[in-house]
């Protein structure tokens, strides 16, 4: 049986794309990747042994373009769906499964021609432009958010095991987690520094995904406040060091620590540190020490959050198409699983008094009843049994 996956632009989507396509390879299906040479799509599989073959269009997005700028992006899709129809001819493709973007636009469309089975998978909230406009046309629609499709499938969102091998219950936050997402954002860098004296006043460490544009600007903020700007090692060690000595203190000491006090940001007195990085694509190993995160609202980093039992506050970008960062997190909020709250309405008294307020215990425990550990396994799955159906009427 041959796929074609396609879709991505960010790292949102191809995230997914990658679990997908090795969900299909241990079924012993036979993967293509068709994507686009604008935005990560290249960056993430020119290389890569996932896929038996990888093709990237010269397509960019429709959405949000003016003037002649748009009739160039309409030109370049429909010359993708044509290039993209000759691609699932040649491979013979059995079914198309996008991960949405305008990556996608080419080979969805082109399998919807072309008779093919189509299958989405919508990572947000807020249903993506390209998905709504073909969701009528697919076979079935997959998504962990409720998107009032007729064709939707509720199933766990597609998360690497990792996150729920590293799981386990906040009860106390020594360490914070700035999570700016792989591009950095400015507005959530700056909210770090003006809380980061307070803190540094815990005795909290601080680890900090800034951007690649910011990083420069962040180290040197940083060491204006007193911060040392540890490397990984540095940091790893320290963290050890200071988990050592929570653990040796006597268990009565630790039973008196009460969340809803100002003790809720207290911590083992030391020398405060910042572990900065512009991006890490193995950011399990910072989430796995931090014991509370600050986070914008991609689909794939809320996910991975509750995986690994990470309570959060939430700040969504507000330049996200549609606002779909905000009816990610607004989804957990409802269920009082996350702090949420506008990037405009941003401050650290309101901040503080979340923390204040929060059963980090409950919350911790609550969010990876959430999710499941093979949502990747449903979905191909899934597939499988509909391709079954429809091929023995």
């Amino acid at each position: 049986m041959n796929v074609a996956i396609t879709g991505g632009g960010t790292g949102g989507h191809l995230s997914i794309a990658k679990a997908l396509a090795l969900e299909c390879r241990k079924m012993g299906i036979e993967c293509i990747y068709i994507g686009s040479n604008a935005g990560q799509d290249r960056a993430w599989f020119e290389n890569s042994e996932i896929f038996g073959e990888k093709y990237f269009l010269d397509t960019t997005g429709v959405v949000n373009k003016r003037g002649l700028r748009i009739f160039k992006a309409i030109f370049l899709q429909i010359r993708a769906i044509l290039k993209a129809g000759k691609i699932l001819k040649n491979h013979k493709i059995d079914f198309v499964l996008s991960v949405g973007g305008f990556s996608a636009g080419g080979a969805a469309c082109a399998s919807v021609l072309r008779g093919i089975p189509l299958f989405i998978h919508e990572q947000n909230a807020y249903i993506g432009t390209l998905n709504k406009i073909l969701s009528p046309f697919a076979k079935a629609v997959f998504s962990s958010f409720d998107l009032g499709l007729k064709n939707q499938i509720l199933t766990s969102y597609p998360i690497n095991a990792e996150f729920f091998k590293a799981a386990r219950i906040r009860r106390e936050i020594k360490t914070i987690l700035f999570l700016g997402g792989s591009q950095g954002a400015v507005a959530l860098n700056s909210f770090a520094l003006e809380l980061a004296p307070i803190l540094q006043k815990k005795g909290i460490n601080i680890i900090h995904q800034c951007g690649k544009i910011d990083l420069e600007r962040m180290q040197t903020e940083y060491q204006k406040l007193g911060f040392r700007v540890a490397n990984h090692t540095d940091f790893a060690e320290s963290t050890e060091s200071i988990e050592s000595k929570v653990e040796s203190k006597s268990t009565e000491s630790m039973k008196s620590a009460d969340l809803h006090t100002d003790s809720a940001l207290d911590s083992t007195p030391n020398s405060p540190q910042v572990d900065l990085f512009a991006f890490d694509n193995n950011l399990i190993e910072k989430i796995k020490k931090a014991d509370f995160c600050v986070s914008r609202a991609g689909a794939s980093s809320l996910w991975e959050l509750c995986a690994n039992n990470l309570p959060a506050y939430f700040i969504p970008y507000p330049y996200a198409a549609k606002n779909h960062q905000y009816f990610n997190a607004l989804a957990l909020k409802k269920r009082n699983l996350c702090g949420l709250i506008n990037q405009s309405d941003l401050n650290v008294a309101d901040f503080l008094s979340y923390i204040d307020k929060l059963d980090l215990a409950t919350q911790s425990g609550d969010l990876k009843k959430q999710i499941s550990p093979n949502g990747t396994k449903e979905i191909i799955d899934k597939i499988l049994e509909i391709l079954r159906e429809k091929w023995q009427k």
